[in-house]
């Protein structure tokens, strides 16, 4: 027996109520198989993809034509390579983030996955306000070089990005992980407390050195503690006060957690103000 034809069916027009619905039951009805599908609608034009398995002797490519002229749509139809050529090979997602992604932006992510040796296999908006993201599923590729060229590529072009591997539970757990000082908030909070204790200039100065990486965590926190001695307790209140959070940091937490993201925060700085954070914002 000859195996079934694979076909690519491709679907376009004017998008309205029960076009997928009646063409899946024209495919079950001539025992065509579903190897994979993807529908998108863009200011209400309809695109959908599907590559099914045709059995011998179906008339399903006729019914499938029939169906597009009786609905006024588009069908395409295309015989391509056996899907089982491209089952089993590595798979990454590639999530990308930011307030606007410019065409250039999302140009370079696409160079960066070729420059890796990957192929974008699909590309999927996960939304478009207050922020824009996108994610792309990835096979094969130099996956530390794809996440290597990814991450230059965000620090030019100022978006966020991850990639991990394609599986099941990475449609379905989401996590976003955020520095507090200087990310987060606009501030350093320790600065904070030095300019209420009269000690910033210096305070500052050691930051500045172990950013540098001249001074090792530990010490320059107990050196920058040690300036603040005698001061008040209520210059914590003061400070959560003035800690001032980076723009959009708010609607960006809200609207992570809308899409069914958790949100959390890593500091090396000092609860009284995290915790403060994590209230203030309803952080997991």
């Amino acid at each position: 027996m000859t195996a079934p034809s694979t076909v690519l069916v491709h679907v376009t027009g004017r998008d309205h109520p029960g076009i997928t619905a009646r063409l899946l039951a024209i495919l079950d009805r001539h025992d065509a198989s579903v190897h994979d599908m993807e529908q998108l609608v863009v200011r209400e034009r309809l695109t959908l993809n599907v590559l099914i398995g045709v059995p011998n002797g179906s008339g399903v490519l006729k019914d499938l034509l029939f169906f597009g002229w009786e609905t006024d749509i588009d069908v395409d139809f295309e015989v391509v390579e056996d899907v089982s050529t491209r089952e089993g090979l590595a798979r990454s997602v590639i999530t990308v983030l930011g307030r606007t992604l410019s065409p250039a932006a999302l140009g370079i992510v696409a160079s960066a996955v070729a420059a890796g040796g990957g192929n974008i296999d699909r590309i999927v908006r996960l939304s478009r306000y207050p922020v824009v993201s996108y994610e792309l599923e990835v096979i094969e590729g130099d996956v530390d070089r794809m996440r290597a060229e990814l991450v230059d590529a965000a620090a030019s072009h100022d978006f966020d990005v991850a990639m991990q591997p394609e599986r099941l539970q990475s449609g379905v757990k989401r996590l976003v992980l955020m520095d507090v000082d200087s990310t987060l908030i606009q501030d350093e909070v320790i600065e904070l407390l030095a300019a209420e204790a009269g000690c910033l200039p210096a305070v500052a100065d050691i930051t500045s050195r172990a950013m540098a990486g001249e001074l090792d965590f530990e010490g320059s926190l107990r050196a920058r503690v040690a300036l603040l001695e005698g001061l008040d307790a209520g210059a914590i209140d003061r400070v959560r006060g003035n800690m001032r959070l980076t723009p959009g940091a708010r609607t960006f937490v809200r609207t992570l957690k809308r899409l069914g993201f958790r949100v959390a925060i890593v500091s090396g700085g000092f609860t009284a103000f995290t915790d403060h954070l994590r209230d203030e914002l309803h952080l997991d």
